[in-house]
């Protein structure tokens, strides 16, 4: 059966959606977008993606309105009844003259698409991710950089340079030599016990999973610190794992060539993901 999807405002057979070509988001990359995992039908974490989606619509003159967006997800992962599903919501500004004037755009596109979703097999998350460093460096300094903008060139370009030399992610240093994320997952270290992550200002995004992480290591006891991190410092660190909303918590056991610590997944690390799955369990069991 074909997957439904909704658009504007109606769930239709996916080969039945079609977009305006004068839509500013497939001209100009002007939109927004967020995946969200939904485990049972149930999506997870649905309000925090939400939040951050309203946040940068409103700095990109995006009128969207919550209630309707969370009915559209909710909606779209029913008529399709995946077990795991992946979803997609996108959102643009519209339809617009085709010489560029923002003023233009009367009515925002929504999207939503939902698909089955495989995560990754339990023998991947034994062996943990292999990542480069990406040679394009994130721009602290652009506001685009703290948005989940529906223009991931950047993020695409950079996990093909993954792709071609073998890796499974790409880390991006900004443009003063700090660490701040991958191509799609927020970043964590772990060094004589202290969990460690970009701060937000290097040029991340702030990631609904990442905020996550940091209550569950708040409920295990375990000291988390936001600061400035070098690559030096990431190789150095005794543990080093990636989280995003698909994957969760996901060890990282080589950089650049370089092994992570023992190279296998260690104590915090697998503390952490244990406890993403309780978590996911206790909010989408009933």
């Amino acid at each position: 059966m074909e997957e439904m999807v909704y658009l504007n405002g109606e769930l239709m057979p996916r080969s039945q959606a079609k977009v305006s070509i004068l839509d500013y988001g497939f001209l100009f990359g002007y939109g927004l977008y967020e995946t969200i995992r939904a485990y049972g039908g149930k999506p997870f974490r649905l309000d925090s993606h939400l939040a951050r989606m309203r946040y940068s619509a409103e700095r990109l003159g995006i009128e969207l309105e919550m209630k309707v967006l969370r009915q559209a997800v909710k909606d779209t992962v029913k008529a399709n009844g995946y077990k795991d599903t992946r979803i997609r919501l996108t959102v643009s500004i519209g339809e617009g003259t085709m010489s560029p004037d923002l003023r233009s755009c009367k009515t925002p596109t929504i999207l939503v698409i939902a698909g089955e979703y495989h995560p990754p097999a339990a023998e991947k998350y034994a062996q943990g991710y292999k990542t480069i460093i990406s040679s394009i460096r994130r721009n602290s300094q652009s506001p685009v950089t703290y948005m989940k903008s529906a223009n991931t060139m950047e993020h695409m370009l950079a996990r093909r340079e993954a792709k071609d030399k073998g890796a499974d992610e790409a880390l991006f240093l900004n443009e003063k030599g700090y660490m701040t994320e991958s191509a799609g997952c927020n970043v964590f270290t772990v060094s004589k016990g202290i969990l460690k992550t970009p701060r937000f200002e290097t040029g991340i995004l702030p990631g609904v999973t990442r905020v996550v992480v940091f209550e569950l290591a708040a409920g295990l006891g375990i000291k988390v610190s936001e600061k400035n991190i070098r690559l030096a410092e990431l190789l150095a660190a005794d543990e080093v794992f990636l989280t995003n909303s698909m994957i969760e918590v996901m060890p990282l056991t080589g950089v650049a060539g370089k092994q992570i610590g023992d190279g296998k997944p260690m104590a915090i690390t697998r503390k952490l993901m244990d406890a993403y799955k309780e978590m996911v369990r206790r909010e989408t069991e009933n």
